[in-house]
């Protein structure tokens, strides 16, 4: 699907995507239906709350150092402002960098739900540049501003006028959208469209995108050892090193879901190669992913070397792990392209999956291509298991849980892993997005699997104290029955 830069708004997941939030069945009829484009939403019977396009929006936008983000919105929309910069603020500081990003709300109030809140908006704007003197400032929406159809594209081309820095709308309306990772793609969109400059040169760089940039040292070495430099975005990135990305050899990343759009868009418009292979996680994960990029920019030999190093070093330690987690059965639940790639690095290491529960499901990226890692997974599978979008919906979860009954539990939400640990269930947390990355973290994740399964005392003796709200009757029913008919 084309990626148009020269509109302020951009289609949602589920009309570029064709994305679900409800389904229920296999690994196999999943990759069918999304080669074949017949993949359809089921909606709930019964629905609990969900995350929010808008929250993706001021968090992953926040990741950049110098700016300035408005939040046209009531304060409560406003509310994660505060967790979010202290997560940011320490992760600059780890690197001694400075962080001086700030998120401001307009505090739209009931009676600007009647006579709107255009004025309130400008002066927002202004004062922000005034007083903090960023690089660009973002004016986020929200649902109030959208329901009562404020003209923020007008307010802010007003004000890019009149300033000398950008300033860039981001339409986050969260009742656009069921799936909150189409705010990724809102903060995309923005950056590409409103910080982004045409390349003057191609550099000797790669652009990764990823979340919290937490095995940045060992990419930067490994890139080096192929003779190429780094960027990482958006964490501790400029507003002035976002506007060369254009000029990249190529981007690359950690997770599909939430580099399609930035890296789609930069090959569409500039013609920077997007390296659309399985994710890096796990051992054929890496291989696939990194022979890929040395064709790509030209360092096969390189990265031939580099991988003949590490197998050497790795593979037989993981070789030795592996035997003891042979025949353990795993549940996953995290977003869609962890919830698949995961799922391959599991049966790499021995194990079984039991089941995988993935918070949405893309029906395609937006190169028009179903995703990489599903279709692989399918056809490599020793055996064909069981799916569900869940969105998200811990009832769900528990059931199956009850259901399956596995070894192990893995999470990308901590929300989620904490239910699973009052079932009895051994669990853990994977908010680090590379834990699974290349050789070495490949290794120390094995180590982990086999330090948690090994001593399930606590599991077990909180699930004996503990009194859960649901009944036996509700673990009694088919998963299948939540969903109304296709």
């Amino acid at each position: 699907m084309a990626i148009k830069l020269d509109t302020t708004t951009i289609g949602t997941r589920e009309e570029r995507l064709g994305s679900v939030v409800g389904y229920v069945g296999t690994i196999k009829d999943l990759a069918e239906r999304s080669r074949c484009g017949d993949l359809k939403n089921r909606g709930r019977c019964f629905s609990q709350s969900s995350s929010c396009d808008a929250g993706c929006v001021l968090g992953y936008l926040s990741h950049i150092r110098d700016i300035a983000i408005i939040n046209h919105a009531p304060s409560g929309c406003t509310a994660a402002a505060s967790p979010t910069l202290t997560m940011q603020t320490q992760l600059a500081a780890k690197r001694n960098l400075p962080y001086d990003t700030v998120i401001l709300g307009t505090d739209m109030k009931e009676p600007d739900t009647i006579f709107g809140a255009a004025a309130g908006l400008r002066e927002t704007i202004f004062e922000t540049y005034r007083r903090y003197a960023p690089a660009a400032i973002f004016v986020a929406t929200s649902c109030v501003s959208g329901i009562i159809g404020e003209d923020v594209d007008a307010i802010v081309a007003e004000a890019r006028e009149e300033l000398s820095i950008p300033v860039v709308p981001i339409h986050c309306e969260g009742f656009r959208s069921q799936v909150w990772a189409t705010g990724f793609d809102a903060v995309d969109h923005a950056i590409l469209s409103g910080v982004v400059k045409p390349p003057r040169e191609k550099r000797n760089f790669v652009v990764f995108k990823n979340f919290n940039e937490s095995a940045r040292d060992d990419i930067v070495e490994m890139f080096a050892a192929i003779g190429v430099d780094t960027m990482m975005v958006y964490s501790n990135t400029t507003l002035e090193e976002l506007s060369h990305v254009s000029e990249a050899l190529a981007t690359v990343s950690i997770c599909g879901t939430l580099a399609s759009y930035l890296g789609n868009g930069l090959e569409q418009t500039y013609g920077v190669p997007y390296i659309k292979t399985i994710n890096p996680l796990g051992i054929a994960g890496f291989e696939v992913w990194f022979r890929e990029v040395g064709r790509v920019i030209g360092r096969e030999a390189e990265v031939e070397a580099y991988i003949e190093r590490e197998r050497a070093v790795y593979i037989p330690k993981i070789e030795a792990i592996k035997e003891k987690l042979k025949g353990l059965r795993v549940v996953l639940g995290m977003g869609s392209s962890f919830a698949f790639q995961v799922a391959r690095v599991v049966q790499e290491l021995g194990m079984t999956v039991a089941y995988v529960a993935s918070w949405h499901y893309d029906s395609r990226y937006d190169d028009g291509n179903p995703p990489p890692h599903v279709q692989h997974l399918a056809e490599h599978t020793p055996e064909d298991f069981r799916v569900s979008v869940a969105d998200q919906q811990n009832f769900e979860l528990l059931n199956i849980l009850n259901t399956y009954k596995p070894d192990l539990y893995l999470a990308r939400h901590g929300g989620t892993s904490v239910w699973a640990i009052k079932q009895g269930v051994p669990a853990i947390f994977m908010a680090d997005e590379f834990l699974t990355f290349g050789y070495k973290r490949t290794l120390s994740f094995a180590q982990l699997i086999l330090d948690r399964i090994t001593n399930r005392s606590f599991e077990k003796n909180l699930s004996a104290r503990i009194k859960l709200p649901y009944t036996d009757w509700w673990y009694k029913q088919e998963n299948t029955l939540l969903y109304k008919a296709e």
